[in-house]
């Protein structure tokens, strides 16, 4: 078992309460989640309420071999969010990670902390595949507040 939890510091262009809502509703979440364009989010199932349970598919776009089963534990919109996220593949669960978004208003827009610890039960590289995945999908996430905010 190996673990790590790493923090990223955003800068957006919009409120927090949009931010929020970009961050955490399903259907945007398919546009940001995937780390770059060879990969795809299919969402399948989606309860955003505290104890709710959210299912979706991900990996390469030919072959979206990851299932993921996120828990919503906190929603305290637009100011946090903190959920568990279940990783498998062949039914085999590879990981874990705990996800907490705080966002706060700025002049600007919003400040955001995203704080993600995970654990891999399969090794240190599936703790570098969760820090590429998130490295990608803010990196979308970005672009993606920046299109609105245009």
């Amino acid at each position: 078992m190996t673990t790590d939890t790493f923090t990223f510091d955003r800068s957006f262009p919009l409120s927090a309460d949009r931010m929020f809502t970009l961050m955490t509703a399903s259907e945007y979440r398919e546009i940001w989640g995937a780390p770059d364009d060879n990969q795809t989010l299919e969402m399948l199932s989606s309860d955003f309420t505290i104890g709710g349970v959210e299912r979706h598919r991900c990996g390469p776009k030919d072959n979206p071999e990851f299932e993921v089963t996120t828990r919503w534990y906190n929603i305290d919109a637009p100011a946090t969010v903190t959920y568990t996220e279940q990783i498998e593949a062949g039914g085999m669960t590879l990981g874990m990670g705990l996800v907490t978004y705080t966002l706060a208003d700025t002049d600007t827009g919003c400040d955001a902390a995203i704080t993600v610890a995970v654990v891999s039960f399969v090794g240190p590289e599936m703790i570098a595949e969760f820090r590429a995945g998130w490295d990608g999908g803010l990196a979308k996430l970005d672009t993606l507040a920046a299109k609105e905010a245009s």
